[in-house]
Parts: C-alpha cells; sequence; structure tokens
C-alpha cells in the first residue's frame, strides 16, 4: 500500500529591494509576481506606479523556481494544487520573514501598500491579512481573491484596486464581478479598473499610491 506524507523543510527565497528616492521612513509597497515569472518583472510594474518613488518596495519572489523552456531564464510558482494548504501556510511565513528583514534594515513607517499580478494576487491578499501592521490597500490585476479568506478578513482591507484586462481569459468578467461583490459586502472600499487589453498588468493604473496612501 502507497502512503504519502509531507515534511517541513528550510529553503531559501528571494526578494528585491529599491529604497525610496526620499528621506525618512517610507511605506512599504510589497509586490508578487505572477505564474513563471520573476521578482524583477514584478518590481519593474511596481516601479511603473506614480508616487512609487516614495516607497520602499519590496519585490518577493515564489519559492517554487524552474526555468523557462523558452527561455531558459529562471522563474518561479506561488504553489500548485499538490500540498495546497501546506503551501499557503510556507508562503505566509516566507513573506512575513521577508518583510520582518526588510523593517530590520531600513527605515519604514508603519504602513504597506501590496500589489499582485496572477498567481500573486491570491499571495498579496494573503500577505495583506497577516500582516503586523497597517495595510493601506491592495493593487490587483488578473487574478481572484483567494477563497479561503473569510469576510472577517477580508474587512481588515481598507481599499483594494481590482483590475482586469477586458480580454483576460484567464481572470473572468464573472469571477471579476464576484470577487468585487464579495468586496464590498465584506465592506472594503473597491475600485475596480476595467482595461483594453488581455491577461497582463496595465500600462496606466492611474494613481493608485496616491488613493491608498492618502
Amino acid at each position: 500500500m502507497l502512503i504519502e506524507r509531507s515534511i517541513a523543510v528550510a529553503t531559501h527565497g528571494r526578494y528585491l529591494v529599491l529604497p525610496p528616492e526620499v528621506s525618512g521612513p517610507a511605506p512599504i509597497l510589497a509586490g508578487f509576481h505572477g505564474y513563471a515569472e520573476d521578482a524583477q518583472m514584478q518590481l519593474a510594474r511596481m516601479r511603473g506606479l506614480p508616487g512609487s518613488e516614495r516607497c520602499l518596495i519590496v519585490s518577493i519572489q515564489g519559492l517554487h523556481s524552474f526555468y523557462n523552456r523558452r527561455t531558459n531564464e529562471v522563474v518561479a510558482s506561488w504553489m500548485t494544487k499538490q500540498n495546497r494548504e501546506e503551501a499557503i501556510a510556507d508562503n505566509i511565513a516566507y513573506v512575513k520573514t521577508c518583510l520582518d528583514a526588510v523593517a530590520a534594515e531600513w527605515q519604514t513607517a508603519a504602513v504597506a501598500v501590496f500589489a499582485g499580478f496572477s498567481q500573486g494576487v491570491a499571495m498579496a491578499f494573503r500577505a495583506a491579512a497577516h500582516f503586523r501592521n497597517s495595510v493601506a490597500g491592495l493593487i490587483t490585476a488578473g487574478g481572484d481573491v483567494p477563497p479561503e479568506l473569510t469576510s472577517d478578513v477580508l474587512k481588515t482591507i481598507p481599499r483594494v484596486v481590482l483590475g482586469r484586462g477586458s480580454g483576460d481569459a484567464l481572470y473572468s468578467d464573472e469571477q471579476f464581478n464576484k470577487d468585487e461583490l464579495r468586496l464590498r459586502e465584506s465592506g472594503v472600499n473597491v475600485h475596480t479598473l476595467q482595461f483594453s487589453g488581455g491577461h497582463e498588468w496595465p500600462t496606466d493604473f492611474g494613481d493608485p499610491l496616491g488613493w491608498l496612501l492618502a
């Protein structure tokens, strides 16, 4: 009879930090990339947001690395359906450790904005739900709200910018509308952004940081 077990082991993760262009404590802008991407890609997205130069930008890479078959570049994933619950717990602990290390090394304000694309959207929500300081809100595109987060947990997130490309086949319009309704019913202030495009980060997100950090 085949018996399956899971076991916890220590591993190393990778994160990128871009210090603010202003002096003094800065809010954290923490980002989470999509499937088969890396931390550099999400960092570039966040750098394109107006006002990001006033933030301490932290882009965290998923723990599960692999080679992109087309480019041979190292990319990563956050999880698969296998050992999903364990992976969620591991990722939450990993992100917390990263942000604690950042706060120990740089001057940070006790407030953060979380940003995620595609598979990284769920991680952004989970990270915000477990952040030990104040959460200003989330900036998301191309991914749904994780199903395990209850209304009581979601209501601790004050504001969310929820984005979707009109031609996104991976994040349907139906799911987008369900996520908006679910967040609003949880008491979250939601700003929706429907843009022309597919499964992508919009070229013009407007000024979400200005709204979230006001």
